[in-house]
This record gives C-alpha cells, structure tokens and sequence, in this order.
C-alpha cells in the first residue's frame, strides 16, 4: 500500500521537486446502493443518502433520495454542492428562493447558504447524485453545518 505522507511546518524543507503520483488501495466503490444507506445521516437529514466510499481528499459523492412529498429540514453548510438530478422531480429553496428541478438538471447550492430539498411527487421517489467539497474543509478545520432550529 502506497500512503501519503502527513506534513508539518518542520517538514517544508521537503516539498518535492517533481510531482509524485500517490495511488491509493481502493479505486472503486462498486455497487454503492447496495452497501446500504447511512442510517445517521438519514435521520438527521430525514431522507435516504449513500455515501460513495472512495480515498479522496478533496471532494465527497453522495446519492441522496426523497420520498413522496419529502421535505428535509432547512440547513447550510461551509461546503458546496452540486446536485445532479437522476430521477423524478422537486425543487430545492435557497435562501428563500424555489428552483424547481427535474432529472437531468443539475443544481449549485453557494457555502453557507440556508437551503432543504423537497420531492414534487407524492408517489415517484426523486433521486440525485451530490457532489461536494466537503472533505478538503473537514481537512482544514473549517467544515460546518447547521440546522434551523438546532442548538448546537
């Protein structure tokens, strides 16, 4: 296995001179659904998401779901997020404003800004991958989220 190394203000003296290829041990998530849905983060958020458990350190991939009539709870976050809509319909209110979506859109939520998701069917799930940066803030220290209403 083929680790990278963790750095430290003492270590600047070794910034390499060329770029180094690091290859992680596992390159594929196969079968993501399959591997069952992330019951905390379902609660919390009160829909069903599945995480995609690859090495990366920057960027994080989740599928998420609602249900019929599914509204989450308003939230925001430090991080950003694209939607890619893969199925069904809904719309997503950021600050205040209601995008409605269909499969095939794809949807920019801006860092910090208060948002939720609801699903425009009472009988046909929607369904979208999320792509986000989430990992490079919890890296730095600087990931937050927070719920309406919550005291955290």
């Amino acid at each position: 296995m083929n680790e990278s190394k963790k750095f430290s203000s003492k270590d600047f003296h070794q910034t390499y001179a060329q770029l180094k290829t690091v290859i992680p041990e596992k390159l594929i998530h196969r079968a993501v659904e399959k591997a069952g849905v992330h019951n905390q983060f379902s609660e919390e958020r009160k829909h069903p998401v599945f995480f995609v458990d690859l090495p990366s350190k920057n960027i994080s991939i989740t599928i998420g779901g609602l249900l019929g009539d599914q509204v989450t709870n308003l939230h925001r976050h430090t991080y950003e997020t694209m939607l890619y809509v893969v199925e069904g319909a809904g719309w997503t209110e950021i600050e205040g404003e209601k995008i409605e979506w269909k499969a095939g859109d794809a949807v920019y939520i801006p860092s910090w800004a208060w948002h939720r998701h609801g699903n425009l069917s009472s009988e046909v799930a929607a369904k979208y991958i999320a792509c986000e940066n989430a990992p490079q803030l919890q890296n730095l220290g600087l990931a937050l989220r927070e719920e309406e209403g919550r005291d955290f």
